[in-house]
């Protein structure tokens, strides 16, 4: 199965995260990674591996980032990857042992958080597809993030994938600004019937903010995970009110 997989992962000034990732993937035949004008190490390090092929294109969104990588892929299957994500040898040992049908189109993955290399028992970070079938697989935005979409059976596969961003917390605020503004566009321009509970709660613009350190220090449970886990429910506060500034402040 390993032989018939392209990893492809997306950058953009990755540095503190590139190698970590890229390390995990020397049993690939060839890594893609796919640049968005990167101005700090991260082509540097990505071009230190010799499985690593480089290409560069200005980004417009994540959507379209992603259906140009897959145009470059020649291998029947895709592990879409971000640069913070770093695989686990467990998560190859399964992938390597799969045997899929034809019906087979996709495999999902769950995902531990972790904070400068800890693993948080808990997140809000959903599952999605992961290792697909590249003609059977497209993008599409939604909100700040993007949607994979894949035609056919999905299966969940057991072993997760560790999600460990080493940013600095002004790259977090900075990108955060970023998917917040889309996000608020997607709220106002979204009739709230058609919105998950989560986004009707977020309209109310004030309540996601408060609601939101509680809910994953003691409902969650990250206030077992120490400094860990505070660190993760302020980084989620931030990101709630950067977007309440934005539904209140920002372009209508």
């Amino acid at each position: 199965m390993l032989d018939s997989i392209t990893p492809v992962v997306l950058t953009r000034n990755e540095a503190p995260n590139i190698g970590r990732t890229l390390a995990q993937l020397r049993w690939a035949r060839e890594v893609l990674v796919v640049d968005s004008l990167s101005t700090d190490d991260t082509l540097k390090i990505a071009r230190a591996f010799p499985n690593v092929r480089v290409i560069q294109r200005p980004f417009d969104d994540l959507a379209t980032q992603w259906i140009f990588a897959m145009r470059h892929v020649d291998t029947p299957w895709v592990l879409a990857l971000d640069a913070d994500y770093f695989v686990p040898e467990a998560f190859i040992t399964e992938v390597a042992a799969l045997e899929p049908d034809s019906d087979v189109s996709g495999y999902e993955v769950t995902f531990r958080y972790a904070v400068a290399g800890r693993p948080l028992r808990a997140s809000l970070y959903p599952p999605h597809p992961v290792l697909v079938r590249r003609d059977r697989t497209t993008f599409a935005m939604d909100g700040h993030a993007h949607r994979v979409r894949v035609t056919g059976c999905v299966i969940p596969l057991n072993e997760p994938i560790i999600h460990d961003d080493r940013k600095s917390l002004g790259a977090f605020i900075h990108r955060q600004r970023r998917y917040m503004r889309e996000e608020a566009h997607k709220l106002r321009t979204t009739d709230s019937r058609q919105l998950k509970s989560v986004g009707r709660i977020r309209k109310w613009r004030v309540i996601a903010p408060l609601v939101i350190v509680p809910y994953v220090l003691f409902f969650k449970g990250l206030i077992l995970d120490g400094r860990a886990g505070l660190h993760y429910a302020f980084e989620r506060f931030l990101a709630e009110v950067i977007l309440s500034w934005e539904l209140t402040f920002g372009p209508r």
